[in-house]
This record gives structure tokens, C-alpha cells and sequence, in this order.
């Protein structure tokens, strides 16, 4: 399943092709013909001055509008609609009255930002709602509280025949999300697998220029958020033969990431040895090349391919342990690298296996694990029922989504006050919408937002200027509008540099249509103005009350602790021979996603405080050891899971399943706060100096799960010695 030579495609095109199949700019297209479809369906009825209150209406609703299970869908939409229609009526109505006007925008905006308490589900809602006002600021202003009234109505309208559609599409698109949601993850697995090929391959100076270790990690917590977002989707009710395959083919994915973390075992000793340099470049071009398999394999199932057969052979692996000098005499008790080098040459060979069985399953030539897949889909979703326990939860001076909606409040009453003074003061509501899309809840993602928005209003002010100067019909423009809100939607999570361009043209082309005496060059004029103005609001007020990842760092370090010590509970006990039970598997991968989840959680607020002011930072190269450690800790337990699951027939239990619960009970210690470290009172059987391991190719593999073990207690007790300096720092 290589490439073919013979018909290359430019990797160029190649992404061009990825993007255009992609669940987002699908999703996208979903958004452009509802609001176009909601739009002319209410002029045909209602009159045009209806559309424009209906389309508004259309607009806010969409942020919560991403590829999702079907279960939720609707509700997941309401509080948009239910929010956002009194907040469009009472800006309306007040818009005589700045002072009453100015307490509402500030007040609202405040609850509004409270939705980041509910994470990823309730932040699109407050966009929503935020929206929803800045919005009715865009409108000409009513005559009176009827013509409020009747545009607040026509707003509702719009809003919930977008909802409709939107719950509609969503479920017909259902078979298409799943299949792009595994595509996504099988390509977010094969640029995790390229970096790590790279770690085998490239020399360790040019690793520390390109901070490759960071990359690693960078991606690993991608991969934590993608795996979710694919679980959410792929994991619910897979009732049918095409679902339960492809919920199959992700949990076989998921087991594939443990042995990419397990391939970094030993790697240093492994550079550092002589003779040992060219086994590394045979594994790490097989890894660039199992990569390539990952991607044809996406690419196979976006275009509805039939995948091509996987060669079950391993001759580059057979060639690379080959490589592998035979050790002699004393080395062994090293062990040697001569062990270690086969050993890494093995682990490569779960990870080609693993794509040996995943195009299996997609070919239909192997069936998935029904029991496992129909056993985890309710506990690996998310939730979807809102619940009030979140924003009970927040009310404490140091919880960041509080401090983030006093924050947001104080900036959006400054941008109002600025624009209100201006002199173009009737186009306050693009400093406002400006200040709400780019004030983030950290300071990373606010000043990534701050420039994405400049350079995108200029762009777009650019592109809209020369529409508007084509002297297109008005079906043209509907045509645009609806194009630009689509793009707008598509990337609003993937590149917001495309979403600003968009934004910028949709506004403008609006504007036009709303008011067309008015001249295309002062319009431009004054988005980028106001642009200006209200990316400084917000990037001043990012300092106002700042939520510095130094203060979250000790949750999440806890955090981190806890999920190592569970899963290495869990994955222990579940490699007992009496293991079988699906409960236990169950149990076991639950606290599996919780540890990578975790560590991810730390990369994240890592790469976030690199943006901070030096003086309030926390002390990255701890944290970044502290990650390494725990990466290395799942790669341990990884490597014994596997012994002991694949290799049982070759395994001493009668004197193995005494060193399993010593290691359990060493590495809870070690991983707890104020317990004894595993070296000042030894729990663990510590191997004889002079124990002989045993090659891979003889049949007891004992020693070789003692060895595993112990250095497994090990990482625990320096994951424990960095936690305390990160977080006492």
C-alpha cells in the first residue's frame, strides 16, 4: 500500500483536496445554503426588510453549528435562540437611550462569557448570544417599539428555521461526519508518526534547533483533542455493520498511539551506541512510511475508495532488527544494545500490525471488536444535556471563565463608550464585534487573534472593495454573502485568518445592501478603522484581571498525577490471566484517555504561557520534563501491557503476578504527594545485577517485564520529583 511513483499528485493539491473534503468545509457548505435558503424562503413570504432581520438571525445561531452526534443537536442550539431573541429586542429598543444601552451590553456580555464554564460546548453559545446584540447595534435603528418588535420576531424566524435545518443536516450528514472524523484522526496519527520518524532519524543537535520534542508534544495534545471529537461522533450508537467497523477501526487507532509512545523506549541508549545509527534509520523510515499508509488510508475513505490490499509482510523490519549485531558475552547483562535494537525494532512492528489491521478493517477482511465498541460508546461521548452544575461551580475569584467575563464586560463598555465618541459612532458595533471574537481567554490566543483580524480586515477590505465596484445584481451579492458566511463558519476553528477575510467581506457586502448610497471607499475606510480600535480594546484588556496559566498549573499537575496513578492501576491489573472481562478493558481505556487527556491539558497551558510576560511564567523546563516523564511512564506500561497480553505463552505468572501488585502499590506511592519514594523503602523486587535478559527470540520473557517494571517505578518517582519543583516554583 506505498505510493505509486509512476501517478504523483502534488502535495499541494493533495491539500487543497484534504481541505475541500474535510468535515469543516462541509459543515461550512451546510451553514451558506441554510442561511441562503432561510433568506429567500422569508423574502418570498415576509418582504426583504424580514430577510435582513431573519438572516441576522440565521447568522447567530451558527457558531454552535460544528459536525456532532445527532443525540443533543437541537438542544445543543436553543440557548442561542432563547438568549439571543430578548437580548435583540432590548438593544433595539434601547438604542435611544446610550446609558441604558451601555449597562444592557455590559451586563449581558458579562453572563454571556460565563458559557466558558460549560468548555468547548458553552463557548459558541456565547458567541452566540454576544452576537445577538452586536448584531441588532449593525441594523438601522427601529422607529418604534413595533418596528422593534416585528424585526425581533422576523430574527426568531430566521433563527429557528436555521436551528431546523441545522438539527437536519447535521443527521443526514451523520454517515459522512463519522466517516471524515476517522479520516481526520488517521491523519492527525500519521503527522504524530512523520515527527516520531524524525526522532529516529535526525541527529540530536538538529532535534534541539528544531525542537522537535516540543513539536512531539505539540501534536500529542492535538491528537488527545481530535480523538475526542472523533469519539463523540463515531462512538454513538454504532447499530449498524458500516458504524460498528469504523468505531472499530478508531479503537484500533487509539491502541496505535500506545505504541508510537512506546517506540521513544530506550531510544537515547540506542543513539548513543555505537553501530546502532543505521538500525535507527531503518526504523524511522519505516515509520515515515507506515505514515504515508495512514495517509492513502484517509484520503482512501474521504473519496470513498476502495483501499488497496496491506502487504502482511515485514521485510524493512525483518532487515532493520537483522541489523541488529548478536551479543556476546558479558554485553547482556547491560542489557546490550544488540537487545535493546531488536526489541525497538518489535515495537515498530505493533505499529505496522496495527495499520495491518486497521486497512483489514476497512477492506471488510476483519471484523471490530463489537462487545468493546458497544460497551464504550456511552462512557467515551461527551455530554450533551446542559446542566447548571458548571455555573455553580464558578463562582470563586481565581476561576478563570469569571475573571474572563468581568474582563470581556469592562472591554466591551470601553469599545462601546470609544465608539459611541467617534465620529462614524453609527458603526460602533464593528469595534464590538472586533473585541468579541478576538478577546480570548488567554493571552496566547488573544494576541494570535489580534493580528489574524488585522491582516483579515485589510484582505477582506481589499476583495469586498472590488466587488462592490463590479456593480454586481443583488441575486449576485445574496449569492456572496451566503458564500462568505459559509467560509466564514468552515474555518472560524481552523484558520481564523480565513474566517476575518470572510467576516470582513460578508459585512461589508451587507452593509451595501442595506444602505447602497453610502460610498464603498469610507465603508472600507472604516472597518479598518475600527478594526484597529478594537483589537487595541482588547489586547489592553487582556491584562485586566489575567487568568496566567502559572495559576492553573497546580490543578493540572494534580490532575496529571492522579490519571498516571489510575491507569497504571488499571493497566496492571488488567493483564492478569484472569483478565477477560470487558468491564476491566473498559475501566482500563477510560483511565487511558484520562492520562493522555491530562498531559495534554499541561502542553496546552505550556504553549499558552509562552506568550506571557517571562515574570509570571512557570517554570517551563520542569514542566517540560514533567511531560516527558509522563509520556515515558505510558510508554513503560505500554511495553509491559503488551508482554504480558501478546506474550503470555512465553511469561512466567507464578512469579510474575507478585512483582505486578508491588509495582502497582511502588508507583501509587511514588506518584503520591508526601509517600515514601520506592528507592528509600524498596517495595519492588530489584533485578540481580548479573540477571541475564534474555534475546526476544527465547522463550522466558520474565526478566524482561521485571526490567520493564522497575524502570517504570522509576519514572514514577521522577515524575513525582518534577511535579514538586513545577509547582513549588
Amino acid at each position: 500500500m506505498r505510493k505509486n511513483p509512476d501517478t504523483p499528485l502534488p502535495d499541494l493539491l493533495r491539500r487543497a483536496r484534504r481541505i475541500a473534503l474535510s468535515s469543516y468545509v462541509a459543515n461550512g457548505a451546510v451553514g451558506a445554503f441554510g442561511l441562503l435558503l432561510v433568506t429567500v424562503l422569508v423574502h418570498l413570504f415576509l418582504g426583504p426588510a424580514a430577510a435582513a432581520a431573519a438572516t441576522v438571525g440565521a447568522i447567530v445561531v451558527t457558531p454552535p453549528d460544528q459536525p456532532a452526534p445527532r443525540r443533543g443537536k437541537f438542544t445543543h442550539f436553543l440557548p442561542a435562540v432563547l438568549i439571543g431573541t430578548p437580548l435583540f429586542l432590548a438593544t433595539s429598543v434601547l438604542r435611544q437611550w446610550p446609558l441604558a444601552l451601555l449597562l444592557l451590553l455590559t451586563g449581558a456580555t458579562f453572563f454571556a462569557f460565563l458559557g466558558a464554564a460549560w468548555g468547548r460546548r458553552g463557548l459558541p453559545v456565547s458567541v452566540s448570544v454576544t452576537f445577538s446584540m452586536v448584531f441588532a447595534l449593525a441594523a438601522p435603528a427601529p422607529a418604534g417599539f413595533e418596528q422593534a418588535l416585528r424585526e425581533t420576531l422576523a430574527f426568531a424566524l430566521g433563527a429557528c428555521c436555521y436551528i431546523l435545518w441545522g438539527t437536519a443536516a447535521n443527521s443526514l450528514l451523520n454517515t459522512r461526519y463519522r466517516v471524515l472524523a476517522l479520516a481526520d484522526s488517521l491523519s492527525a496519527v500519521a503527522t504524530l508518526m512523520r515527527t516520531q520518524g524524525l526522532h529516529f532519524t535526525m541527529p540530536p543537535e538538529a532535534q534541539r534547533r528544531t525542537a522537535l520534542v516540543g513539536r512531539l508534544m505539540k501534536q500529542q495534545a492535538a491528537l488527545a483533542d481530535q480523538l475526542q471529537v472523533s469519539r463523540n461522533i463515531l462512538l454513538e450508537a454504532p447499530t449498524t455493520e458500516r458504524r460498528l467497523r469504523l468505531a472499530g477501526m478508531l479503537m484500533q487507532l487509539l491502541d496505535m498511539r500506545d505504541h508510537l509512545v512506546a517506540c521513544a523506549l530506550d531510544l537515547d541508549a540506542l543513539r548513543a551506541a555505537p553501530g546502532q545509527q543505521e538500525l535507527l534509520r531503518e526504523l524511522g523510515v519505516e515509520l515515515q512510511a507506515l505514515a504515508g499508509d495512514l495517509e492513502q488510508l484517509a484520503e482512501s475513505l474521504m473519496l470513498g475508495r476502495e483501499m488497496q490490499p496491506f502487504r502482511h509482510g515485514r521485510p524493512a523490519l525483518a532487515a532493520a532488527a537483522a541489523l541488529a549485531p548478536a551479543p556476546t558475552g558479558d554485553e547482556i547483562h547491560a542489557p546490550p544494545p544488540a537487545l535493546l535494537g531488536g526489541a525497538m525494532a518489535r515495537r515498530v512492528g505493533y505499529v505496522h500490525a496495527e495499520v495491518a489491521r486497521l486497512v483489514a478493517l476497512a477492506r471488510g477482511e476483519s471484523a471490530p471488536d463489537v462487545t468493546v465498541v458497544r460497551t464504550a460508546w456511552e462512557l467515551f461521548v461527551s455530554p450533551t444535556k446542559w446542566t447548571w452544575r458548571p455555573f455553580i461551580a464558578l463562582w470563586r475569584w481565581d476561576a478563570p471563565p469569571l475573571r474572563h467575563a468581568i474582563r470581556a464586560a469592562l472591554a466591551v463598555a470601553a469599545g462601546y463608550g470609544v465608539g459611541w465618541a467617534l465620529p462614524w459612532g453609527s458603526h460602533e458595533y464593528w469595534i464590538l464585534l472586533t473585541i468579541v471574537v478576538v478577546l480570548r481567554g488567554s493571552l496566547a490566543q488573544t494576541l494570535e487573534r489580534r493580528n489574524s483580524r488585522v491582516a483579515g480586515t485589510l484582505l477582506g477590505c481589499l476583495l469586498a472593495g472590488a466587488l462592490l465596484s463590479a456593480q454586481l445584481s443583488p441575486a449576485v451579492l445574496l449569492l456572496l454573502v451566503a458564500g462568505a458566511q459559509g467560509v466564514a463558519h468552515a474555518f472560524a476553528l481552523q484558520r481564523y485568518l480565513v474566517t476575518a477575510v470572510s467576516a470582513t467581506v460578508l459585512a461589508l457586502l451587507q452593509a451595501h445592501q442595506l444602505a447602497p448610497d453610502v460610498s464603498p471607499v469610507f465603508e472600507v475606510a472604516e472597518r479598518v478603522l475600527d478594526t484597529v480600535i478594537g483589537v487595541s480594546i482588547a489586547w489592553v484588556f487582556s491584562y485586566v484581571l489575567p487568568s496566567w496559566e502559572r495559576t492553573q498549573i497546580g490543578a493540572l499537575v494534580a490532575r496529571t498525577l492522579a490519571a498516571q496513578e489510575e491507569h497504571a492501576q488499571l493497566a496492571l491489573a488488567l493483564a492478569q490471566p484472569q483478565a477477560g472481562d470487558h468491564h476491566a478493558e473498559l475501566a482500563w481505556r477510560l483511565a487511558r484517555r484520562e492520562a493522555y487527556d491530562s498531559l495534554s491539558a499541561l502542553v496546552q497551558a505550556v504553549q499558552r504561557s509562552l506568550s506571557e510576560p517571562r515574570a509570571v511564567r512557570p517554570p517551563l523546563q520542569d514542566l517540560e520534563r514533567l511531560l516527558g516523564h509522563g509520556y515515558q511512564l505510558l510508554a513503560q506500561l505500554t511495553a509491559v501491557k503488551t508482554m504480558l497480553l501478546q506474550r503470555r505463552d512465553r511469561l512466567d505468572f507464578a512469579r510474575l503476578l507478585p512483582l505486578l501488585e508491588q509495582a502497582k502499590r511502588a508507583i501509587a506511592g511514588a506518584l503520591k504527594e508526601g509517600a515514601p519514594q520506592p528507592y528509600a523503602n524498596p517495595t519492588l523486587e530489584e533485578p540481580s545485577p548479573m540477571l541475564a535478559l534474555p534475546d526476544l527470540t527465547e522463550q522466558d520473557l520474565t526478566p524482561w517485564v521485571q526490567r520493564r517494571l522497575r524502570m517504570a517505578v522509576d519514572t514514577a518517582g521522577e515524575l513525582q520529583a518534577d511535579a514538586g519543583r513545577a509547582v513549588l516554583q
